[in-house]
């Protein structure tokens, strides 16, 4: 299956949470996210610009692969996801075949739902405010268009198409070039 995501900083997540649901998008609820990504013992995504990860959920645990984006004005990608009953044992599993973990991306993300769109009011712990705007399916075009009018309609502009651990890594980078 296609992820089509397009992601964007904001400044004001409360105002843009409110108009959303003066629009009459449906609350899905607030979720805990804590993913942990690991690096290939022979390959480097960064390079393949693919990426591995357990996602712990709440009380769900996931395993999550994504491929290489395959459209240059979104994040659109193939994702594989499986449920795992046990992430401390798939760590140990991933670590024993030569997979180690690069870095932890936690966040707090309130999921709402509009005309076929989910949207994730995003806070990324040292990183800031983010929403994302999710299409799934196989219709990259209508996905595109579907979430360009939709970020149009709520005045969103930007299309951050780093992920998070690759904005995380980069701040970390920054950070000890300061030092």
């Amino acid at each position: 299956m296609l992820e089509i995501e397009v992601k964007a900083p904001v400044a004001d997540l409360a105002g843009l949470e409110a108009k959303l649901r003066g629009m009459g998008a449906r609350d899905f609820g607030t979720l805990a996210q804590k993913d942990v990504y690991y690096a290939h013992p022979t390959k480097d995504f960064a390079v393949t610009d693919e990426a591995l990860r357990i996602r712990i959920e709440n009380d769900l645990q996931l395993l999550t692969y994504k491929g290489q984006k395959i459209d240059p004005s979104s994040k659109a990608r193939e994702e594989i996801e499986v449920s795992i009953a046990n992430a401390k044992a798939m760590a140990d599993i991933l670590e024993r075949l030569g997979f180690r973990p690069v870095l932890t991306v936690a966040k707090t993300r309130k999921v709402l739902g509009l005309r076929g769109i989910s949207v994730c009011l995003d806070h990324v712990y040292g990183l800031g405010d983010f929403v994302e705007f999710e299409f799934g399916g196989e219709e990259l075009e209508k996905g595109k268009e579907e979430i360009a009018r939709l970020m149009r309609e709520l005045n969103v502009r930007g299309n951050e198409r780093r992920s998070y651990l690759e904005l995380l890594l980069l701040r970390s980078q920054v950070d000890h070039r300061k030092t």
